[in-house]
């Protein structure tokens, strides 16, 4: 296994966006193509309070990602989240808080500790109370499990039947 670096950014340029969104779209393929995943979700991110992205590289090729940004109400995910969520848990946690919106690690990279890492660097000295994420409802995920074990709590059900919003406070 060789080395991985990790840095923590909060500005990136058109070069870093070219290099997340392949990782992304491998890891993700969620979207049609790059202009519509920076139309509907990127461009707005990085424009956001608080914004921080995280990166692994094995070399100089990017191989892992987290990031996220602090949550504000009027923000769509924090709206949303409101609508969802009891609304003493909704008062308690959004507004304010840290949203993890993405963590994505190449397959070939998966379960060598790249994705635990990475959330570590994406939180690390957060000045923020809360942190949230959604992640999928099935506690078997390995995306579940990994943020059970670094103390995450599910705080409510996500905006589809699949997925729960999860919360941690820092420690």
């Amino acid at each position: 296994m060789s080395v991985i670096a990790y840095d923590v950014v909060t500005e990136v340029s058109e070069a870093d966006t070219q290099g997340l969104w392949t990782v992304y779209d491998a890891v993700f393929g969620d979207e049609v193509d790059l202009d519509s995943w920076r139309a509907r979700a990127w461009d707005l991110h990085v424009a956001r309070d608080g914004f921080r992205l995280a990166r692994a590289r094995d070399g100089d090729r990017l191989v892992g990602f987290a990031y996220g940004f602090t949550g504000e109400h009027g923000q769509w995910f924090t709206d949303q989240a409101t609508q969802v969520l009891r609304p003493e848990v909704a008062a308690e946690w959004l507004g304010g808080h840290f949203d993890v919106v993405s963590l994505g690690v190449l397959e070939g990279w998966r379960r060598q500790g790249l994705g635990r890492a990475l959330l570590r660097e994406v939180t690390r000295d957060l000045p923020h109370a809360r942190w949230t994420l959604m992640t999928s409802a099935d506690a078997e995920d390995p995306a579940r499990h990994l943020y059970a074990s670094e103390g995450w709590q599910v705080i409510g059900p996500g905006l589809r039947d699949e997925q729960v919003i999860m919360g941690r406070r820092p420690t």
